[in-house]
């Protein structure tokens, strides 16, 4: 085969290329062969049928188009690869031309991997917060870890604020009951607000085996059908029952952790929660700088690139769905659309990183950006203990090439961050 014109336009190469008869022959009789064992003429048993008759029957091109499919990669690999065209995406067969010597000239359009111009990449002056970690959020911390050891006991008396009552409910518009007003066996934290308001005052001062009608008007900003009405609902309280918070002091200290003293725990929450805050801001401050760079370069972006980073960005947000149960169809239904309304809603999240891609990309090459072989078995032994398998599984598992990429990226942003001078942030204005 033969490439006989190149032009390119922008972000787009318009290829015609020629195949001879030999090797256009090669992927039709592949494609024949596939065929005919779904094709019966008459005379013939099913799959038995000539090539030569069902041309004559169908026509002498009829397996011309799946031919084509059979040589195409060959084809491709001649007019896109080694005439060093940096195509992205999928090539589109725009023309076909059957000569009547059997020669076959095609016409492929392809999207092009785009000029990239570097703005200032080193040097950035990008906002950077401080560290910090307040009481109030050590307390939370202790809080939350003394919830989780706290035991309940059934209470006798009547329910109060901070109580949990279990409730039968059942709701009712002028004495008939209305959808979703009804439940069984509720844990109704008071003073959660978990309810329509009014609803839980009401069931303070309830007694285990008490019954009692509790008036209720639902706010007018509330579900359409239910918004503004007056409504009745029948409470049966089942059992009432408290929470036992443990003390925050020494003894908790050593039940909840490896410390002996409330005062060594307290320490290491801060201790904890100060690093966990400076990794957020680093990560925020890398994401910043790398944002700023791509920002400053100069960019006519293809279409192919942001779609590709919109299939990655989909496919990981849809792993992270599937990890809490819910399908992408589920929760796009939830967020009253599609995926196609999904997909809208990624799109400039896409097109950011895509430019951000392609300016870490040439970083790379401007820098000159390489990974050794230690580089990389240093990597691929890490994914194995992070994931806890066996290096050579993993080998199977991530091709170098996505490796060696992937610590050039690290170094690219390296490049940016180091450089970078970090600066308070901007105060906020009040509204």
């Amino acid at each position: 085969m033969t490439v006989k014109n190149i032009e390119k336009n922008g972000n787009q190469a318009t290829i015609v290329v020629e195949i001879d008869k030999e090797l256009m022959e090669t992927g039709v009789q592949k494609a024949y062969l596939k065929a005919r064992k779904n094709i019966q003429l008459p005379g013939f048993r099913k799959g038995k049928a000539p090539r030569q008759l069902i041309e004559k029957m169908y026509g002498a091109h009829v397996f011309y188009e799946d031919g084509l499919e059979e040589i195409f990669p060959e084809v491709y690999q001649k007019a896109v690869v080694e005439q060093d065209v940096k195509a992205i995406g999928r090539p589109s067969l725009t023309d076909m031309d059957i000569s009547e010597d059997g020669i076959v000239t095609l016409t492929i359009t392809t999207e092009l991997y785009p000029e990239v111009t570097l703005g200032q990449y080193k040097g950035l002056e990008v906002e950077k917060a401080e560290a910090v970690v307040t009481d109030e959020q050590v307390q939370a911390e202790l809080d939350r870890m003394a919830q989780n050891v706290a035991s309940t006991e059934t209470v006798e008396g009547a329910a109060k604020m901070g109580d949990t009552a279990n409730i039968d409910f059942e709701g009712f518009e002028n004495g008939v009951p209305f959808a979703g007003g009804k439940g069984d066996n509720f844990d109704l934290k008071l003073g959660s607000g978990s309810f329509v308001p009014g609803f839980e005052e009401q069931v303070v001062g309830m007694s285990a085996g008490e019954e009692k009608d509790i008036d209720i008007t639902f706010p007018e900003d509330y579900h359409a059908e239910l918004a503004g009405k007056a409504v009745v609902f029948h409470v049966k309280c089942n059992k009432v029952t408290t929470t036992i918070v443990p003390a925050l002091d020494d003894e908790f200290a050593k039940d909840v952790s490896e410390f002996d003293t409330l005062e060594a725990l307290t320490a290491d929450i801060r201790a904890k929660a100060l690093e966990n805050a400076q990794k957020q801001i680093d990560n925020a401050f890398e994401q910043a700088a790398v944002d700023k760079a791509a920002e400053n370069t100069t960019v006519d972006m293809p279409k192919a690139l942001i779609e590709a980073e919109l299939d990655n960005q989909m496919e990981r947000f849809g792993y992270q769905l599937q990890m809490s149960g819910y399908s992408m169809e589920q929760y796009a239904k939830m967020m009253g659309g599609d995926l196609n309304t999904m997909r809208n809603a990624f799109r400039p999240a896409a097109e950011k990183q895509a430019k951000a891609n392609v300016t870490l990309e040439k970083i790379i090459e401007v820098e000159n950006i390489t990974v050794s072989d230690e580089e990389v078995e240093a990597e691929y032994a890490a994914v194995a203990a992070q994931y806890s398998l066996e290096v050579e599984k993993v080998k199977t598992m991530v091709p170098a090439e996505e490796i060696q990429t992937s610590l050039k990226t690290r170094k690219a942003v390296k490049v940016i961050t180091d450089s970078a001078v970090a600066v308070a942030p901007a105060a906020k204005e009040e509204a």
